[in-house]
Formats: structure tokens, sequence, C-alpha cells
């Protein structure tokens, strides 16, 4: 297995599920050395031996560039460029493990891809970062982007947000080429309640067309999840047009649409009259959207906004309500205007 390197021209990247080995194998390409660590050491040893990720990527070989390394300690004095890519609920845990170990001269660059929120506390990650390393400068990369594309090399679109534009600039460097437009951004908070909020939408859109209810229920439900996005996005600090560009609008249209989205297959599933259960395990991934709707609701709640997409799929995941019902009830609210 090779070891970790310490360079000045290195990225960290932190989980190496579908996205971080895409991102990893991106950041290897544009010319980085990248250095690639897992949760999982046994996911790790079968990356290395196979140099590719045969369980979520298959026939996509891993860069030379890359160096997988099972040492978290190692990993994290490798380099002050770091790219997480976990699940959320194991984001704050990751902060953690690198606020102990972590000792460069340099400030830390601190960016994810990680779309969700902290589940204990339903903060923004940015702000998990900024509670454990509040030296780090901060990053979140997100927008419409499939894993397995992006690993092919296809035309992808992405947004890298930072409150401060030198950083933001930094970490697209990491990802822009002639194949991948990255733009920046500086509304921290409304790029990361995009993706976060798009995921529990496409719960909504699966279940819509697990009911075979057509592209017009679909259509609907991509336009009203966008106004909910919206509502909870600038009630949390975001700006509203940040929800029409690529981390908004072009981030919910991708997960409603394709069933590439492991969120949009888990209500397929409940539409379709399947146990969450089940379907999860046959995903064999996190689909971020399940754990998104009880944080979400949550934060719907204590602020105020009404979020009734949102609502209707938090019943179906926890109160054990039927999409059927759900459905229903969404269209025997009251009539408004628009």
């Amino acid at each position: 297995m090779k070891n970790a390197t310490p360079r000045p021209d290195s990225v960290a990247v932190l989980g190496a599920g579908s996205w971080g080995t895409a991102l990893a194998t991106l950041v290897a390409r544009n010319g980085f050395n990248v250095v690639l660590w897992d949760i999982d050491s046994e996911h790790l040893g079968r990356l290395a031996h196979a140099r590719e990720n045969t369980r979520y990527l298959p026939g996509i070989p891993l860069p030379d560039r890359i160096a997988i390394e099972p040492d978290f300690d190692l990993v994290a004095t490798a380099t002050p460029q770091l790219l997480l890519v976990v699940p959320s609920h194991g984001f704050r845990a990751t902060m953690q493990r690198l606020r102990d170990a972590a000792c460069h001269d340099d400030p830390l660059t601190v960016s994810w891809g990680t779309k969700g929120f902290d589940p204990d506390s339903g903060m923004l990650l940015s702000d998990v970062v900024g509670e454990l390393l509040p030296d780090a400068r901060r990053a979140v990369v997100s927008g419409p982007s499939f894993a397995k594309e992006v690993a092919r090399g296809l035309p992808t679109a992405l947004t890298a947000a930072s409150d401060d534009p030198g950083t933001a600039e930094k970490v697209a460097g990491w990802l822009r080429n002639d194949r991948v437009r990255v733009y920046t951004n500086d509304d921290l908070a409304g790029v990361q309640l995009g993706g976060a909020i798009k995921n529990v939408m496409a719960v909504a859109a699966g279940i819509s067309d697990g009911l075979g209810f057509g592209a017009n229920a679909r259509a609907a439900l991509i336009t009203r999840g966008l106004a909910e996005m919206q509502r909870l996005g600038v009630a949390l600090g975001g700006q509203a047009h940040t929800f029409m560009g690529l981390t908004g609008l072009g981030d919910l249209v991708l997960t409603c649409t394709d069933d590439q989205s492991r969120n949009r297959r888990v209500g397929l599933g409940l539409g379709q009259g399947k146990r969450l259960q089940q379907i999860t395990a046959d995903i064999g991934q996190e689909a971020e959207g399940v754990k998104t709707a009880k944080e979400l609701y949550a934060l719907a709640r204590r602020l105020g906004v009404e979020m009734p997409i949102t609502e209707q799929v938090y019943g179906v995941l926890y109160e054990g309500r039927s999409p059927q019902v759900a459905v229903d009830k969404l269209f025997q609210r009251d009539p408004r205007p628009e």
C-alpha cells in the first residue's frame, strides 16, 4: 500500500465513497498529488489492490497520483489542503479527529463535498468547521454532478463557495479543467442549503414517480420544492438568487429527474411500496435525504417556515405515513396565490 508523502501541491481527500473517489480522481488528473483516506480500512485495501473503486466506480482506474493511506494521523499531517467527502453524520467526528491530529505551519484549507446538516445540532457544516477549527479557511464544493460522470471526465459545472474569495478560488483550482467548469460564490450558507434541501425534494419526486403520477406532478414538485428551498434558505442566511443557480435549481433538477440519484431511488422504492430498510440496503450507499428530512423538518418548525413537501416526506420516512396519503395531504391544502 502506498504511503502518504508530504508535498506542498498535495490535497488530502477524506472519504472514498463514489463522490470522494470521483473528486480525488479529478484533483489527481489536474496535477495534484492526492492522499485518499476512508474510515473503512478494508475498502481502502481493495482500492489499493485493484487501483480502482470496484464497488462504486468500476472500470475507472485511479490515477497514479492518488496514494491510498489508512493512517488518519499521517493523512492529517501530510498536507494542510483538505477535501472532506464523508457522510454528514460522520462529519463532526472527522473534524474532531482533524483538530486533534493536524499540525501545519500554514493555515488549514478545509473544503467539503458533503451535503447535509450536522445531525446532533442541526448546524450547517461550515459552522461545525468554524466551531472546531476556527482558524481554518472554509469552502464547500457543490453543484449538479453525479460521481460516475465526473470520474469518467464528462462535462460538469460545479461551484466552490467560501466566505473568503481567495479560498473559493483556491479550491476551484483543484477541480477546474477543460471538462469541469467551476464557478466561485461567496454565499457559503446558501450553497450548502441548496445542496442539502434538494435531497429531500428528490425523495419526494421519486415517491411521485413511484406512484406513477407522471411528468406533470414531477414538474410541480420541483417547482414548489424550489420555493421551499428559497424560503428556508433565506431564513437561514442564504441569498435568494443563489437558489436559482447551479447549487439550487441545477442540483434540484438533476437529483429529481435522474435515477443515478440515490435520494430519488429511495423515493421511487417508497412509492412502489417497498420498505425503507430494504431500499437503502439495495442501494448500498448513503442517501443523505433520509437523515436530512428529519433535520430539515425540525429546522422549519423551529423557524416557523412553511415547508409542506418536506413535512410530507418526513411523515413517510418517520411517522409511517403512506405515500398516497402524503400526496393527498399536499393536494388538500387550502388554495392560495403562487
